[in-house]
């Protein structure tokens, strides 16, 4: 009598799924991606620094990109003062922190992304204005705390 094989469903190989055909965006793709607009809302509960009731703006990476660019070189920023800066400029009371954070991060990546394709100091968002040598997010970024210890020297920035 022959014994029957018995299958484990689980341990069976599933199918591989397609891989997607897209490629992933580059940060710069990620900055100037035009379907990205900013809201305002009203929030329904208290979150981080804001209370329930508030308007709050969530901005887009170009808003963090543009505002950036503004702020002259040799001077810094913190992102407390580039959070209510914007809030103003957009009829808000508050600017969300977490989106915030991102956006800095990918515009951030998006400069120094362009500095490795060669595009000049000078035309690049001047990140290290706002992040910091001991910014939770310098720690994050890609290619390490240097660079932004560096360009903040180099402007004269004290720390």
């Amino acid at each position: 009598m022959k014994k029957k094989k018995s299958v484990d469903m689980k341990r069976q190989a599933k199918p591989k799924k397609a891989s997607s055909a897209r490629a992933q965006k580059s940060w710069t793709e990620k900055v100037k991606d035009p379907t990205k607009t900013f809201v305002v809302k009203k929030l329904d509960k208290d979150f981080a620094d804001m209370p329930a009731g508030a308007q709050m703006l969530i901005a887009t990476p170009q808003i963090v990109e543009d505002y950036l660019r503004h702020i002259p070189k040799g001077k810094s920023v913190t992102l407390q003062t580039l959070r209510n800066d914007l809030a103003h400029d957009y009829r808000a009371e508050y600017t969300c922190p977490v989106t915030t954070g991102i956006f800095l991060r990918i515009v951030s990546e998006a400069a120094h992304e362009q500095l490795t394709e060669g595009k000049p100091i000078g035309k690049v968002a001047p990140f290290w204005r706002v992040v910091g040598p001991k910014s939770a997010l310098n720690k994050k970024l890609s290619f390490g705390e240097g660079f932004v210890k560096k360009q903040r020297r180099a402007e004269g920035i004290e720390d």
